[in-house]
């Protein structure tokens, strides 16, 4: 009998424990939607005000499909360089839009992507700037395509270098996302040392200030228009483009956004391989 009503017990309080996890994670996730209908209230730019997250990491998705909608380009050609396993970045939204592209990161992708050429490769490499155009050209090659619409760059490190070397090679792609160190709030200029051995330590020694990355593309023909709201990544449009974006703020201090990396909210139900896979299956129809 004591057995029995200890067992019940033990169930009852597990179950207690669960509700009150549950409970506490629905308050925290209400916490960041609230707080994130305020940035968007308060923002003065306003693509911030169209952010979203469907497949990005955080809001990055809603704000790429409305510079795209500005520029009328409703299918193209995407290039990112670090992007995971695959389940969680910049341009997968793009790929799921009907557009082609290619990826180049460190790790195996979660889907099966061998069959997909020429709507879509993925080439697993370590990045330096002695290979990145190589990259470049073999990808655009096993694509069949050569022009990039929009490239992203996230590798925790040489980004802003590797920037340089692409821009230098004549690649001039309508929009350029890149991740920035929103440690150093503008006008600091600030990047860490080249170095093709650096991996991430999760501190806050990697990439480069937004204010460094702001003198690279405007040297190249390029501006500032967006920074999300978790201070990750900054959005960079082609001055040709720029005519589509006159409501938009100009001064890098009214684009910048702080680190806020709790700001974010899962959207549905966690990427399956099976679904990326019927995105290609839909390209090659």
């Amino acid at each position: 009998m004591r057995y029995a009503i200890e067992k019940i017990y033990k169930r009852f309080r597990s179950a207690l424990v669960g509700d009150i996890l549950v409970s506490v994670k629905e308050l925290h996730d209400l916490q960041l939607v609230t707080l994130w209908q305020q940035l968007k209230s308060n923002t003065l730019n306003p693509l911030n005000k169209v952010g979203a997250k469907y497949f990005s990491q955080n809001d990055e998705d809603g704000i790429t499909l409305e510079i795209l909608r500005r520029i009328g380009l409703k299918k193209g050609v995407f290039v990112e360089f670090g992007v995971g396993n695959g389940s969680e970045n910049n341009t997968l939204i793009l790929l799921a839009s009907g557009w082609r592209g290619f990826w180049v990161g460190g790790q195996n992708l979660f889907f099966n992507h061998e069959s997909a050429e020429p709507h879509f490769s993925f080439l697993k490499r370590w990045v330096v700037k002695g290979n990145i155009l190589i990259c470049l050209r073999e990808g655009l090659g096993l694509i069949e395509s050569s022009v990039i619409d929009v490239l992203s760059v996230d590798l925790d490190g040489n980004d802003i270098y590797l920037l340089e070397e692409i821009l230098r090679g004549d690649v001039a792609p309508k929009l350029i996302i890149v991740e920035y160190n929103a440690k150093f709030p503008p006008p600091i200029r600030w990047k860490m040392e080249y170095d093709e051995d650096h991996k991430w330590r999760y501190d806050d020694y990697f990439g480069a200030s937004l204010a460094s990355f702001n003198d690279l593309f405007n040297g190249y023909g390029y501006t500032l228009i967006c920074c999300n709201f978790s201070g990750i990544n900054a959005f960079f449009i082609r001055d040709d483009l720029l005519h589509n974006f006159n409501d938009i703020p100009r001064d890098i201090s009214d684009l910048f956004y702080g680190p806020r990396y709790y700001v974010h909210k899962a959207y549905g139900h966690k990427p399956s391989p099976k679904t990326v896979m019927q995105f290609l299956k839909r390209e090659q129809q």
